[in-house]
């Protein structure tokens, strides 16, 4: 699902500026098709833009292909990063990518299509629940140095000739920084964080409902993107942001399916590091059968889990539904003072917490 990122870079007046963008991230596989493969596409950037991939060569992890934590971290192995342009556009995709053998006809590796009810990173080979062919999920990763104008996640998948991988759809948003220097030079500057609910297939209709949970921490020392995964310390620190909220595009509401956070809050005087996580869950609830509008049973900010006795009403329609993935993502700041002339670098990072473009509460009856 293509998520839009629109971000305003902004001039690098006498404050902190950002040094790097590092995302990693579970994704389930759920297009009903085996996937061999993955692709990350960052419009508007370059290739010298971007600095890690998880899996990749040089950032502390095997790069081999396979389940063997000792050789490998994800079954796809290091990924090939390659720019295009269309003339009107361009960017850089980051792939991953199964090995088809023309003479059997066959993958090396593929994702299976399934659900995955274990939140957390653990679709890779140190996640700890057994990541294996069997596990119909994959944690990948990207660091830039820039900041992506829109971000597509795709599977690969295989849904007609042998060999011929297709794009298939990811509901998970991708998140985007802000970093506004403070008014007052040698000032702590704001780190502003946005995700944007997946569009909508039909203009006129409310898109896809997804829930989110958001963690956060500041950090004294930079991270890296190596440390963005489940069990790392620095993940671990993350403390509640956003219990619950639901993101739905709304098409009478340009503003509607926005979350952000960080606005009117300038960073600690030592942050050298901002983290969020991010968890999606599939909405199950009723939708309206005319505008696709989420009918939630309590309210936006609650959904109707029965593990959560305080709001579960066992006669009404459970709507929090299956895990879709996680994002881990962080923003570096350089203590340095940028060059006169200069801009901040932004990040593809991930954002929200409420601000003036929460969605209108509603209740259900």
């Amino acid at each position: 699902m293509a998520v839009a990122a629109s971000m305003a870079i902004t001039p690098g007046i006498g404050a902190a500026s950002v040094f790097g963008s590092l995302g990693n991230f579970d994704v389930i596989n759920d297009t009903g098709f085996t996937a061999h493969g993955f692709e990350i596409d960052l419009e508007g950037l370059h290739s010298s833009d971007i600095t890690d991939t998880f899996g990749g060569v040089g950032r502390g992890f095997p790069s081999g292909r396979g389940f063997d934590p000792l050789t490998s971290v994800e079954r796809y192995g290091s990924p090939t990063i390659t720019e295009y342009s269309n003339g009107l556009t361009f960017g850089t995709k980051i792939t991953y990518q199964g090995l088809f053998d023309s003479n059997t006809g066959s993958w090396d590796y593929g994702t299976p299509s399934g659900t995955f009810i274990t939140p957390g990173d653990n679709c890779w080979s140190g996640g700890g629940v057994g990541y294996s062919a069997a596990t119909p999920c994959d944690h990948f990763g990207v660091g830039t140095t820039a900041n992506a104008s829109k971000t597509t996640y795709s599977w690969l998948v295989e849904t007609g000739t042998p060999g011929v991988l297709n794009n298939g759809v990811v509901n998970l948003p991708a998140p985007v920084w802000n970093v506004i220097p403070a008014p007052v030079a040698g000032n702590p500057p704001l780190v502003v964080a946005q995700i944007q609910a997946p569009a909508a297939a039909n203009e006129a209709q409310f898109g896809e409902a997804i829930w989110v949970k958001v963690f956060t921490t500041e950090l004294a020392d930079p991270i890296a993107l190596e440390e963005l995964v489940g069990g790392n310390p620095k993940v671990e620190q993350a403390v509640t942001e956003v219990e619950w909220q639901l993101l739905q595009t709304d098409p009478g509401n340009p503003l509607a399916g926005q979350l952000e956070s960080g606005y009117g809050v300038p960073v600690g005087p030592n942050a050298a590091s901002i983290l969020r996580r991010y968890e999606f869950y599939k909405y199950s609830g009723v939708y309206d059968p005319e505008t696709h509008e989420a009918l939630v049973t309590f309210s936006d900010s609650h959904p109707n889990d029965p593990n959560d006795p305080l709001y579960y009403d066992p006669s009404k329609t459970v709507d929090l539904g299956n895990y879709l993935g996680a994002q881990n993502a962080a923003v570096n700041l350089a203590a340095a003072v940028p060059e006169p002339g200069t801009s901040v670098m932004l990040l593809a990072g991930l954002g929200l917490v409420g601000f003036a473009v929460h969605r209108r509460k509603r209740y259900a009856n």
